[in-house]
């Protein structure tokens, strides 16, 4: 093979590397920019242009097989144009994207729904739960009476575990799981666990301690509280709250629920935010009967769930708002909800980048506080503002979920309907 063939089979393989780039490229392109998935309002029409260059992408609703393998058409279902679509019939659909009209890249499913309507909310309120078992949040070393130090839980017990039972005793709390093993006079304890999807039993050999009691070895956790703010009740009186689950500070898991109760707070002060720190909602939980406003149902990777004991006259709520889905969410002014001094007020916010595919649910948009008030009271987002309501051109789009450490006027929101779909 001579200089001048060689010459040409590396050129030849190098358009070939930077066609099969170009195309890659394009694919990471069209994924970010076209959601997998979107909800439709019936009867409306919806824009599906996705900020994409004119013309760039075509579509068209995708056949459809029905059982018996007959091919029926949705397109009557679904009217599409150069840049929008409208679904005439609940239902779930496919759309077909393609490159200049010919080329497929994508398909998106869609969901036609009737319109919601829910109650915006911005209320703080307290949070109590109680764990679905004991869970075990880390083992260590104790001190035996003979001054040596053991670690009877090392390699058995795991973090994340959750203690069902103890010596065939149920174990609802880590007071029934304490006075067992003191109980059980130095003779090994079995205990029932839960190890993600599957219940394992362990031996643990307790060990009498110089303080006089016997122990295994464990930490434990049976309950959590803390602040959070209400983001939407609907006219069953359903609510949504947090935008993101409730985890465990020490294994970072989502915690199993038993139980959970939503309470009235009063929000005493405000620890303002700074570069590294976050700031923080410092208020007291009423733990009162008279103070219940509902039972926690769901603790989920979106946010807590249940159902209020009270009447919608507990919040201040101003009436419903129609619910925006994400592709109808824009870059641009918005406004965040909260009650940070008992009175509900809208403040001014930012949304700088929008994510339609986003890996993580709770980061759907990115949002930057630029309401001179809420900056001067809070520094920007502070921890306790999780859940409050993100309003768009009168519509609820979503919800604030995290705070940028390093940047305490930046954080994250989530799509409202990734809540609403719990």
């Amino acid at each position: 093979m001579t200089n001048e063939q060689r010459y040409r089979r590396f050129l030849w393989a190098l358009l070939g590397v930077g066609i099969s780039l170009f195309f890659f490229c394009l694919f990471l392109f069209f994924e970010e920019k076209i959601p997998d998935h979107m909800n439709l309002v019936c009867g409306e029409k919806q824009s599906i242009n996705f900020n994409l260059p004119q013309d760039t992408v075509g579509y068209e609703a995708a056949e459809e097989a029905d059982a018996s393998g007959k091919t029926n058409s949705p397109k009557e279902n679904l009217h599409i144009t150069a840049d929008s679509v409208i679904g005439n019939q609940t239902g779930d659909y496919e759309i077909s994207c393609k490159l200049f009209g010919i080329i497929p890249i994508k398909s998106i499913q869609v969901s036609v729904v009737e319109q919601n309507w829910v109650y915006p909310c911005g209320d703080p309120v307290g949070i109590y739960m109680k764990t679905d078992g004991v869970l075990v949040v880390g083992t260590g070393s104790i001190k035996g009476m003979d001054g040596i130090l053991y670690e009877p839980a090392y390699h058995i017990v795991q973090s994340g575990d959750y203690i069902l039972s103890a010596n065939g005793t149920a174990t609802p709390n880590k007071e029934t799981l304490i006075q067992i093993i003191h109980e059980s006079e130095g003779e090994p304890v079995i205990l029932k666990v839960r190890r993600g999807e599957e219940e394992i039993e362990l031996s643990l050999q307790p060990v009498w301690t110089q303080e006089q009691d016997y122990k295994v070895g464990i930490w434990v956790r049976s309950d959590a509280q803390g602040i959070g703010t209400l983001t939407y009740v609907d006219s069953q009186g359903h609510f949504g709250a947090l935008g993101h689950g409730i985890n465990d500070i020490d294994t970072s898991t989502l915690l199993n629920l038993e139980k959970g109760t939503l309470y009235a707070s009063t929000i005493r002060s405000v620890i303002k935010g700074t570069k590294g720190v976050p700031g923080e909602l410092a208020g007291v939980i009423h733990y009162r009967d008279d103070a219940v406003l509902g039972t926690i149902e769901q603790n989920t990777m979106t946010g807590i769930f249940g159902t209020l004991s009270c009447d919608l006259d507990c919040f201040h709520l101003e009436g419903p708002v129609e619910v925006a889905y994400k592709q109808e969410v824009q870059t641009g002014p918005a406004v965040i909800r909260s009650a940070l001094d008992g009175t509900i007020r809208e403040y001014e916010i930012e949304i700088e980048k929008v994510y339609l595919n986003s890996s993580d649910a709770n980061k759907g948009m990115v949002i930057k506080v630029t309401d001179p008030e809420l900056l001067e009271m809070t520094g920007g987002i502070v921890q306790g503002m999780s859940g409050s309501p993100i309003l768009q051109d009168g519509k609820l789009i979503g919800a604030v979920t995290h705070v940028f450490v390093q940047d305490s006027t930046s954080g994250y929101g989530i799509f409202i309907e990734n809540m609403l779909r719990q």
